[in-house]
C-alpha cells in the first residue's frame, strides 16, 4: 500500500466529489417562470403550489414555507403555546439553532443526552428531565436518521407535552412507513445551501393540526390571521415569509428528491458494508422500521482500536487522502452562547449550563463522531470505492505504524 499522503505519498483522491447543490434545467425554468409571471412574494401562486406539494411529499395535511429552518422552530414553539420561562427539552447534540430558537421564544433549553449508537436524543434521558414546566420536546433527526419517536410519543401522551420535530436534515425520511415532520404536533425542515433540498436559504413547517398551522401562519406573517384584514394583527409575529423565488427553486426538487433518497440510501449501504468491516469504525445504527434521508454520513471512531491515536489526527490523514472527514457538532451546553448574560436573558440567570456533562454526548461529539459531507453520497460507485479505500489505507497504517503519527499537530 502506498505511503499516506500526509507523509508525502500519493493521495487516494485527487478529483473533487460531486458539487452540491446541483443546478438543473427544471430549476432554471421554474425560477424564470416565477420571476417573469408571478408575484415575487405575498400572493404568489408558486408559494401556494409549493406548500401543497411539500405537504404531500411529507405525508402531512398542511405545509407553510418559511424563510429559514431556524425561524420555523421559533414559530412552532410560539404556535404550540410556549411562554416565558417554559422549559423545552432538546438533545445536547444538534445544531445551535435548535437551542437558540428556544431562547428566542423566552423559554429555557433543557438538554437531554443522546443514544451513543444512533446519535439521536435518548428517550430515557428525556423522561428523567420532565417537570411541571416542560411544555415541549424537540427531537432532532440527526443526519436524516429518524429519532425514536415511538418512545418519545409515549412520553408526550403521558404528560400532554407536544413534540416539535427538528427535521432540518430529514427530507423524505420515514418511520413506520410514514414521513417524518408531522408525526408530532408539527415539524420543521431547512432548505439552506447544504441540505438535500436547497434554495440557498429557506425552511418549512408541516403539520396535521389545522389550528396549529393557522397559528404558525400568524407568527410568520406579522401576526396576521387567515382571512383577516391586511392591517389587522393578533400576535407578536414577524415577517418570516419565504420569497417566491426560493419556492420556485424548490418546487422541481420535490420530484427529484425521491430519486436522490434512493441514491443516498444505496450509497450509505455500500459505505456501511465497506467501512463497517474495519475494526474500530462503527456506522450509526438506525432504529427499527426507519428510512433515513442520509443527509450526512456519520460513523464512530474508536481510538482504542488504533493505539489511542486521536480522532483529529485521523481527520488530518483522511483529508490529505482527499476525503474530507470532520467532527460535526460540539455539545451545545459548551457553546459560548450559554455563558449567559443575566441582564439579557434573566429567565436563564440561575442555570449553570457550563456545569453540564452528558456522557454519551461528550463521547460522541468530542471523541467518536466522524462526518462525511453530504455530497459524498451522491457520486458514482468509483467515488464510493475511493472513500472506502481511503478509510482502509489510513486505518491500516495507523494500526501497523502508530509511531508515525506522534508528531502530527492538531
Amino acid at each position: 500500500m502506498n505511503e499516506l499522503a500526509i507523509f508525502g505519498g500519493i493521495p487516494i483522491r485527487k478529483e473533487p466529489f460531486p458539487v452540491w447543490p446541483r443546478v438543473t434545467r427544471e430549476m432554471k425554468d421554474s425560477l424564470i417562470d416565477t420571476f417573469e409571471n408571478q408575484s415575487w412574494g405575498v400572493g404568489s401562486e408558486t408559494i401556494d403550489i409549493f406548500n401543497t406539494e411539500f405537504a404531500k411529499m411529507q405525508d402531512a395535511k398542511f405545509a407553510l414555507s418559511i424563510h429559514s429552518g431556524t425561524s420555523a422552530i421559533w414559530i412552532c414553539l410560539k404556535a404550540a403555546g410556549i411562554e416565558a420561562g417554559d422549559e423545552v427539552i432538546l438533545p445536547s447534540y444538534t445544531f445551535i439553532a435548535t437551542a437558540t430558537s428556544v431562547v428566542l421564544a423566552n423559554a429555557v433549553p433543557v438538554f437531554a443526552d443522546i443514544d451513543l449508537e444512533t446519535g439521536n436524543i435518548d428517550p430515557a434521558s428525556v423522561k428523567s428531565l420532565i417537570t411541571n414546566k416542560t411544555k415541549a420536546i424537540i427531537p432532532v433527526h440527526t443526519g436524516g436518521a429518524p429519532a425514536d419517536l415511538v418512545n418519545l410519543q409515549k412520553i408526550s401522551k403521558k404528560h400532554n407535552i407536544p413534540i416539535i420535530e427538528d427535521a432540518a436534515q430529514a427530507h423524505g425520511s420515514m418511520l413506520n412507513g410514514k414521513k417524518v415532520g408531522a408525526i408530532g404536533l408539527g415539524g420543521i425542515f431547512s432548505f439552506q445551501t447544504s441540505k438535500n433540498m436547497s434554495s440557498g436559504e429557506g425552511g418549512a413547517i408541516v403539520s396535521n393540526d389545522e389550528s396549529f398551522i393557522d397559528a404558525c401562519f400568524s407568527y410568520h406573517n406579522c401576526g396576521r390571521v387567515r382571512n383577516g384584514q391586511w392591517y389587522e394583527h393578533h400576535r407578536l409575529g414577524s415577517n418570516l415569509r419565504m420569497s417566491a423565488l426560493n419556492a420556485a427553486i424548490l418546487l422541481p426538487q420535490i420530484k427529484s428528491t425521491s430519486s436522490d433518497v434512493l441514491l443516498r440510501e444505496r450509497s450509505r449501504k455500500i459505505l456501511d458494508e465497506g467501512i463497517g468491516n474495519i475494526d474500530g469504525l462503527v456506522p450509526l445504527k438506525l432504529i427499527k422500521d426507519t428510512k433515513s434521508s442520509n443527509h450526512i454520513y456519520i460513523i464512530r471512531y474508536k481510538k482504542e482500536k488504533f493505539h489511542n491515536i486521536k480522532r483529529e489526527v485521523f481527520f488530518k490523514a483522511m483529508q490529505a487522502e482527499g476525503v474530507y472527514t470532520y467532527k460535526g457538532w460540539s455539545p451545545l451546553y459548551k457553546e459560548p452562547l450559554f455563558s449567559i448574560n443575566p441582564k439579557e436573558y434573566p429567565w436563564l440567570e440561575n442555570i449553570d449550563y457550563n456545569g453540564l456533562f452528558h456522557d454519551n454526548t461528550e463521547t460522541f461529539a468530542q471523541e467518536q463522531a466522524v462526518w462525511l459531507r453530504q455530497n459524498h453520497l451522491i457520486g458514482t460507485d468509483n467515488d464510493l470505492k475511493d472513500i472506502i479505500n481511503a478509510f482502509e489505507k489510513v486505518t491500516t497504517v495507523m494500526r501497523k505504524s502508530p509511531d508515525k503519527f506522534k508528531n502530527i499537530i492538531t
